[in-house]
């Protein structure tokens, strides 16, 4: 090749096994010391040197689960699998190791719950790749796979209106290309209107794809290491030779020494399936026929190594979650150790679950604990982190008089301990600890709240807060933007907040309006507990607005007794009424719960009677005819006699209860009907006794 001192290898940082695989392969090794008969669904990954060395190792590769013995160990591959084989092997007995990529278990669980009438399922990948077809099994709802924006156009056209009134749910395999995705995207919200986009690329593929379209506008030549079939590696492939001349090899064996000259730059990337022994045999090969190198390049395997453990402990870092298990959640941080944060290296916040704080995909900032090369691991801590910076904070919220937000960790004699998210410990004194004095402050234990930072002892590092001053801003700005924007009718939901005699008080975000007892039920009562308690959430609308009062109505129109009965019931109808009351001109029955209608001592039976009680008795059921409505005046004419014959006996047709109430327990009632009874409704009771008419009087 003649002499090349001026020669650049530059390797790609992100190069080789991602966080994933790297860490299925470890377990699978492990699986396999101690569990025989091991069996795996398909290639666990696309990389025949890492499929080789696992079978060396004593596992079997089997396509078709039923092939499986029933006494064997299975291996679910990283790519994932369909849903029904995990079922399979459940109804089997037979037990799995399931290794599948969280980012790929993720897209599963979208899939999943999609719905089979509402929702259709685009899937940007790659047909009969085993992520595609894994992820497939888990649809309920009609799905299509679309190899890029053209395809995805096509499709939509030809089912647009099998489609119409349903929701388009664009997916995209892991590793699909970025570029070919911002197109699916941009034509799918051109077509249609009902979509949602979940953006399910892998970072770690996002990484490698942009970092591979740096490196390949840098240099001469790029050469990309990894399996053809591998997805990833044929999309970073796809990436650089837009840019330069690339070669695309498995391993070392197939690096030309031709493709080399002329090159006095060359770049170096590798798939996610890619191990780092074939990445190092590539560099060596290289080496090779680079004869003379810079001294800066002097070694291709230091080169190699140092960008393996170019890390050291205290470093912070930014890393991505990518699996979270019962005691640590797995970050990658963009190198070849695995991260692991534990939970109690997780938040200062004793209040905080981090199994449901974060979830696979966000972005973490972290602070390295202790890196173990031997084992391949790194420990993080991310409140470490979170505390760095904590003093500083307080003083910048001090100065600026901004809110900060902390968790109530402890309460004593004299007020709250809240313990802000980067684990410093603010005072707040009782007397400004709750909106106003006297509420418990055992209530806001393990609560979160906000406040003020309104001294700073910088000396012993002590600061005192106010909960107070924060929620009388809060109470004053809500205040003013509802006089702003309120008008009568407008609804609002609401909570209880006290009960008086009058009424309730509701919280309607920031702002108390009162709902009169009039106003809780269309019956009456006699307190607002009756209806309501003090944490209740209800739904209210503005009655009116009257010097900075705000009366409130509960009570809806669809449940007024009089829109009921209109609903249900007509002139003419028969009934079954309960009697409620006793007066000298007639009977009182309950029709529907609000509504008691009339019935005049005339038209109780076919012939004159002295008095109601004669015939009645309270608690009695019977039939009637409703002979009236008058929705005005709020009045029900019912009639007994309308449904006698001219000879027929009363009692023929009243529902008479076998046994009959205490005398001392009827008086009591009546009474209490007497007592209840308002004067002007008395009046209107007696009216129907002056209309009746002429021939009913007589008889």
């Amino acid at each position: 090749m003649g002499q090349r001192r001026d020669v650049k290898v530059i390797l790609a940082d992100h190069a080789g096994f991602c966080f994933g695989v790297e860490r299925a392969i470890d377990q699978i090794e492990d699986y396999l010391k101690t569990q025989p008969n091991v069996y795996a669904m398909g290639q666990v990954v696309h990389n025949n040197a890492v499929n080789e060395r696992l079978e060396s190792m004593g596992l079997h590769f089997e396509e078709d689960e039923t092939k499986v013995p029933d006494d064997a160990q299975v291996v679910l591959r990283t790519h994932g699998v369909p849903k029904r084989v995990y079922e399979y092997y459940e109804e089997r007995g037979i037990p799995y190791l399931d290794v599948a990529c969280p980012f790929v278990k993720r897209i599963h669980k979208i899939v999943e719950k999609l719905d089979p009438e509402t929702d259709v399922l685009l899937l940007a990948g790659t047909v009969g790749h085993a992520e595609v077809t894994g992820t497939l099994g888990f649809a309920t709802c009609p799905a299509y796979v679309v190899h890029d924006a053209e395809e995805l156009k096509e499709t939509y056209i030809a089912h647009e209106t099998e489609w119409e009134g349903k929701k388009v749910n664009l997916i995209a395999q892991t590793t699909y290309s970025l570029e070919e995705w911002e197109k699916c995207v941009t034509t799918i919200n051109l077509l249609c209107t009902n979509t949602a986009i979940f953006g399910t690329i892998c970072k770690a593929t996002e990484e490698r794809q942009h970092e591979a379209e740096v490196l390949s506008k840098q240099v001469n030549r790029m050469i990309v290491v990894g399996g053809r079939h591998s997805s990833n590696t044929v999309k970073l492939y796809d990436v650089c030779r837009k840019n330069c001349d690339t070669l695309l090899i498995q391993d070392a064996s197939e690096l030309d020494p031709a493709f080399l000259e002329g090159a006095d730059t060359i770049g170096v990337t590798a798939g996610a399936s890619t191990p780092s022994a074939t990445i190092k045999e590539v560099l060596e090969s290289m080496s090779e026929e680079v004869k003379t190198m810079t001294e800066e390049n002097e070694d291709f395997e230091a080169m190699l190594e140092e960008s393996l453990s170019n890390m050291s402990t205290d470093g912070r870092v930014e890393g991505t979650v990518v699996g979270i298990t019962a005691t640590e959640i797995q970050v990658d941080i963009g190198r070849k150790q695995t991260g692991y944060i534990k939970y109690d290296e997780y938040s200062y916040d004793p209040t905080v679950d981090p199994a449901t704080d974060v979830k696979v995909g966000d972005t973490i900032n972290c602070v390295i604990m202790k890196t173990n090369d031997a084992e391949g691991t790194i420990m993080l801590s991310k409140k470490r982190f979170d505390s760095a910076n904590a003093w500083s904070e307080l003083e910048t919220a001090a100065e600026e008089g901004t809110i900060i937000e902390g968790t109530v960790t402890d309460i004593n004699k004299g007020g709250v301990i809240a313990t802000t998210d980067k684990g410093s410990r603010v005072f707040i004194p009782g007397s400004l600890a709750t909106a106003s004095r006297g509420e418990p402050l055992e209530d806001l234990r393990n609560t979160r709240v906000r406040f003020k930072i309104i001294e700073l002892a910088k000396p012993r590092k002590r600061a005192v807060g106010s909960i107070r001053d924060v929620l009388k801003e809060e109470r004053k700005a809500a205040r003013e933007k509802f006089w702003e924007t309120a008008e009568e009718g407008q609804t609002f939901t609401g909570v209880v907040k006290s009960l008086t005699s009058y009424g309730a008080f509701v919280d309607i975000g920031g702002i108390d309006g009162m709902i009169h007892i009039s106003e809780l039920s269309w019956k009456r009562i006699k307190h607002p507990s009756e209806v309501l308690n003090v944490g209740d959430t209800v739904e209210v609308y503005i009655k009116s607005l009257e010097n900075d009062r705000i009366s409130l109505g509960y009570k809806k129109d669809e449940d007024n007794p009089w829109v009921v009965l209109s609903k249900t019931y007509e002139v003419g109808d028969v009934v079954d009424a309960t009697i409620v009351g006793m007066t000298a001109f007639g009977a009182f029955a309950n029709i529907i719960p609000g509504i008691d209608g009339l019935i005049h001592i005339s038209q109780i039976a076919n012939k004159r009677i002295e008095k109601p009680d004669d015939v009645l008795k309270k608690g009695q059921e019977v039939k009637c005819q409703i002979t009236d409505i008058d929705y005005d005046k709020k009045r029900v004419s019912l009639s007994i006699r309308a449904l006698l014959d001219e000879d027929e006996d009363l009692t023929d047709i009243l529902e008479t209860e076998e046994e009959e109430a205490p005398v001392e327990e009827a008086a009591e009632e009546v009474e209490e009907v007497v007592e209840e009874a308002p004067a002007e409704e008395a009046a209107e009771e007696e009216a129907p006794a002056e209309e009746a008419p002429a021939e009913e009087a007589a008889e």
